[in-house]
């Protein structure tokens, strides 16, 4: 996974990786929302889930400590992380805070 992620986050599209575990409560409740996120920004943004437990190294690279946890890539440079849901017009505002996309 580590050499296709450097290939999705340096995408040319807005990339919103989040971090997650099977076993994560909160990161079951974040799936809908992350569903609801994609119907309304469609193909302007790449939503990545990432199993820290099956990707490991990739979760100590960006010093994933606790999932959920939501990173934004622009141009392969991560703009933005924050631990915990957030609900879906907070996802939107950060998406159009650091990007030209607008849902």
């Amino acid at each position: 996974m580590k050499s296709n992620f450097n290939d999705i986050i340096n995408s040319e599209k807005v990339v919103l990786v989040d971090f997650f575990a099977t076993w994560c409560g909160p990161c079951k409740a974040l799936m809908p929302i992350l569903s609801e996120v994609k119907d309304e920004v469609g193909d302007n943004v790449k939503i990545v889930k990432i199993d820290i437990d099956k990707n490991n190294p990739l979760a100590l690279k960006y010093q994933v400590r606790s999932v959920p946890t939501m990173m934004l890539f622009v141009d392969g440079a991560p703009k933005w992380r924050q631990s915990g849901v957030l609900q879906k017009k907070d996802i939107l505002h950060v998406i159009q805070t650091h990007s030209s996309i607008t849902a």
